[in-house]
C-alpha cells in the first residue's frame, strides 16, 4: 500500500513531464512557423513558410495546416482538413488569442494525436493559426517504459521487503513455533522435551527458560509424586503382609467363638482389599513412568492367552467367557505387556458386575490400520455421566459400593492404552452391559524363521565338517 501511495503519483508525474516536454517543443515549432508566417499572410507570399511546413513535415512526419483570420485554410501537410472535429477547439482557441495544446496528458491508453494551435500575431492582430498534428505512439511508448521500469523496481522494493519481514517474522515466531511443539510434545507424554532458548528476541529467549523451568519443575513433582506412590505402596506390602499372618494366627485361636470369627474373616477380607488397592498403585506408577519400550504381539493370541488363564474363575462363577478372534493373526504395536494387563483389568472389571449366567465375551479385530481388542459384558452398564468419570483413579459408582476394588482398573487401562498411541473408548453394550474398546497401531509381522538346510544325500563320501 505504502509503495502504490509512492508510485502512483510517481507514475502520473512521470506522464505530466514527457507530456510538458513534447508539448513544449511542439509549441516551441509552432511558434517559429507562426513568427514566419505573420509577413507571408499580410503579403500573400506563402512559398517560404509552405516551404518550411513542407520541410518540417518530411523530417518528422508532424502534420500542418496554416490558416488566415477566417479560418480559411492556406497551407496544409499531412494533416486533416481545419474542419475536423479534433482540430475546430484548437483553433477557434488559437483565433481568440491563446496558445492550445491537447490532449492536457498523454495516457499510455489514449491514441490521439498532439494537437498544438498557436496564433499569427501582427502588432497585437491576429492575422491567422498555425497548427501542428504530431503522432504520440513514441512518447507514449516513453511514458509505458518509465512505468515499467518504476513497476520493476516496486516489484523489487516489494520482494525485497517480504523477504525481510519473513526472515525478520522467522526470527521472532521461531520460538514460539517451537514452544508450540514443545508443549505438544509434552502433552503427547514426552516430559522430556525441552525449548532450545538461544533464538530469537530477548523477550522470547526469557519465555522459553522460563517455560523449561516450569516443565523441569512439573515434571520433577509428578516424578516425585510417583516415586513416592510407588516407594509407599512398596514398603506398605511387608507389614501388610506381616499384619495378615497375625491375623490369619489368630483365627486358630477362635474356634467357639463364632462373633469373633466373623469379625476375623472381615479383618482378613479388609488386608486383602488393602493389598489389591496397593498392587494397583504399584501399577499405576509403573505405567505413568512412561518407558517407551515397544514390543509387537500377536493380539489373537494374547486374548486366547488370557482367555485360558482366566476360565478356571468363570467357570467357578457360572459365566460364560467366550473369544471372537479372526483366523489369521493380527500384530499390534504396543508398549510392553499393555495389552496382558489391560485385558486382565478388563476382563477382571467385567467379572465383578455380570451375574451369574452371564457372558463376557473378548472379541479381537483389525479396524482403521490397527487392531482393536474390545471386551463387553451383559452387567448393569453405566450412564454417560459414568463413562466419563470411570478412568478416574479411585472413582466407583454409586451402585457398586459393595462390589470389590479400588477404582483403578480402567485407569490403569487408560495410561497404557496412551502410552501405546492407542486409544480406549467405553460405551453401551446391546442390549445392557459394559463395552471398552482399545484402539493399537498396527505393527509389522515378524520375519519367518529360517528354512533348514537340506539333508545331504544318502551315499555322500565327502561329508560337510562339523562346526562346534
Amino acid at each position: 500500500m505504502v509503495l502504490l501511495a509512492l508510485e502512483v503519483p510517481l507514475a502520473v508525474s512521470l506522464t505530466n513531464r514527457e507530456t510538458q516536454r513534447v508539448l513544449a517543443d511542439r509549441l516551441a515549432d509552432a511558434t517559429r512557423f507562426a513568427a514566419l508566417a505573420a509577413p507571408a499572410l499580410r503579403s500573400n507570399e506563402l512559398d517560404a513558410v509552405k516551404a518550411e511546413l513542407r520541410r518540417y513535415y518530411d523530417l518528422y512526419g508532424i502534420a500542418s495546416v496554416l490558416l488566415d483570420q477566417d479560418a480559411q485554410m492556406k497551407s496544409v501537410f499531412g494533416g486533416p482538413l481545419p474542419g475536423d472535429e479534433r482540430l475546430t477547439p484548437a483553433i477557434r482557441g488559437a483565433l481568440a488569442g491563446r496558445q492550445i495544446g491537447t490532449p492536457a496528458t498523454l495516457w499510455p491508453w489514449q491514441e490521439q494525436p498532439l494537437i498544438v494551435a498557436v496564433p499569427v500575431n501582427d502588432g497585437g492582430a491576429v492575422l491567422g493559426t498555425v497548427v501542428t498534428i504530431s503522432p504520440t505512439s513514441r512518447n507514449r511508448r516513453v511514458v509505458i517504459s518509465s512505468w515499467l521500469e518504476l513497476g520493476l523496481l516496486g516489484l523489487l522494493a516489494v520482494a525485497a521487503c517480504v523477504v525481510t519481514a519473513l526472515r525478520m517474522a522467522g526470527w521472532v515466531l521461531r520460538p514460539v513455533t517451537r514452544l508450540d511443539a514443545v508443549a505438544h510434545e509434552i502433552a503427547a507424554g514426552d516430559s522430556g522435551a525441552r525449548v532450545q532458548p538461544e533464538h530469537g528476541p530477548p523477550e522470547l529467549r526469557r519465555m522459553s527458560a522460563s517455560f523449561n523451568e516450569m516443565a523441569d519443575a512439573v515434571a520433577e513433582a509428578l516424578e516425585r509424586q510417583r516415586s513416592f506412590v510407588a516407594h509407599a505402596s512398596h514398603q506398605l506390602r511387608n507389614p501388610l503382609t506381616v499384619l495378615r499372618l497375625r491375623v490369619e494366627d489368630l483365627g486358630t485361636k477362635l474356634v467357639d467363638d463364632e462373633l469373633a470369627r466373623a469379625d476375623h474373616e472381615i479383618a482378613l477380607a479388609e488386608t486383602d482389599r488393602l493389598a489389591g488397592v496397593l498392587d494397583g498403585l504399584l501399577a499405576l506408577a509403573r505405567a505413568e513412568r512412561g518407558q517407551k519400550r515397544f514390543e509387537v504381539v500377536d493380539a489373537v493370541e494374547v486374548a486366547l492367552n488370557r482367555w485360558l488363564a482366566w476360565r478356571p474363575m468363570t467357570e467357578r462363577r457360572g459365566i460364560d467367557l467366550v473369544t471372537l478372534v479372526p483366523d489369521q493373526p493380527l500384530y499390534a504395536r504396543h508398549a510392553a505387556t499393555a495389552l496382558d494387563q489391560s485385558l486382565d483389568a478388563l476382563v477382571d472389571n467385567a467379572l465383578k458386575f455380570t451375574p451369574t449366567g452371564g457372558r463376557v465375551e473378548i472379541e479381537v479385530a483389525g479396524r482403521d490400520d490397527g487392531v482393536e481388542v474390545t471386551v463387553r459384558d451383559n452387567g448393569c452398564g453405566m450412564t454417560e455421566e459414568q463413562y466419563r468419570l470411570a478412568t478416574e483413579r479411585f472413582w466407583r459408582a454409586p451402585d457398586a459400593q459393595n462390589v470389590e476394588g479400588a477404582g483403578l482398573g480402567l485407569p490403569i487401562v487408560m495410561v497404557l492404552v496412551e502410552a501405546s498411541g492407542g486409544r480406549l473408548t467405553l460405551g453401551p453394550a446391546r442390549p445392557h452391559g459394559l463395552e471398552a474398546r482399545m484402539w493399537f497401531p498396527a505393527g509389522p509381522a515378524p520375519a519367518p524363521p529360517p528354512a533348514p538346510a537340506p539333508a545331504p544325500p544318502a551315499g555322500d563320501s565327502d561329508p560337510a565338517p562339523l562346526r562346534v
